[in-house]
């Protein structure tokens, strides 16, 4: 899963024309007092604490970025991101598109607190909050952090509860790991957010019975057969169920 994808396309002859133009010595002039104050609060680092030093010096660097990063010159991308960043630390597209382009560049580990930082940042939900929090809970998962993940997850799900197929892919992650109670609690929140699929009711039933759990999981293989009660599948494993309890 890409999150954002990065153009990798070499742009035309005259854009290379334009961007030497856009950064020639008359905006170098202009910038280099408010550069100066940059590197007295911090340079580029990643955060910053405090208000912003320059607000338009930050939208300016966030557009060099881009256009570096349009270009595919990803490392003069990340020095522009980093600057905008330093100069405005609430300033979310810089904040998501140097988060993209570390993941473009597999620096996952250098991705993972940018997103989570835009997430904090975002009010709204949008294609690309709902992309950085699918993100980094898939990283979380892949570095075995998965009390950071889960919350990511069920926040996932909730912001687009229409994408089962991340479902079992999170819950599964979690159950071949040893945490089964986790996988369970995606397939609740998935419930909850998708209550006609009578699949997500038979899945946390065989881990339920894989448990030990086996009354909760006659109780989800019945709301799956009640989902759907044309199903023989789940009609058999009611009853298979019942006769287990029974005897």
């Amino acid at each position: 899963m890409r999150f954002f994808s990065v153009n990798s396309r070499q742009a035309p002859l005259c854009l290379l024309s334009l961007l030497t133009l856009a950064f020639g010595g008359s905006v170098a002039a202009q910038d280099s007092a408010s550069a100066g104050l940059i590197d007295r609060y911090g340079g580029l680092d990643l955060v910053r604490e405090g208000a912003t030093i320059d607000a338009d010096l930050a939208q300016k660097m966030l557009r060099r970025g881009n256009t570096y990063s349009n270009l595919g010159r990803y490392d003069e991308a990340i020095e522009e991101y980093r600057k905008a960043i330093s100069a405005d630390p609430n300033l979310a597209p810089a904040i998501r598109n140097l988060a993209n382009t570390f993941y473009f560049l597999e620096r996952y580990a250098e991705a993972k607190p940018l997103l989570a930082r835009y997430i904090e940042l975002e009010t709204g939900t949008s294609a690309s909050l709902i992309a950085a929090v699918s993100t980094l809970g898939e990283l979380e998962r892949r570095d075995g952090n998965f009390e950071q993940a889960l919350g990511y997850d069920l926040q996932a799900i909730e912001l687009n509860p229409d994408n089962d197929s991340q479902v079992h892919i999170m819950a599964n992650t979690y159950n071949n790991n040893g945490n089964a109670d986790k996988a369970i609690a995606i397939y609740q929140a998935a419930i909850a957010a998708m209550p006609g699929n009578a699949f997500f009711d038979r899945s946390m039933g065989r881990i339920l019975e894989q448990e030990g759990k086996l009354e909760e999981a006659l109780a989800a293989y019945e709301a799956a057969a009640a989902k759907d009660p044309d199903s023989d599948f789940y009609a058999d494993l009611v009853d298979n169920t019942r006769r287990r309890l029974a005897r």
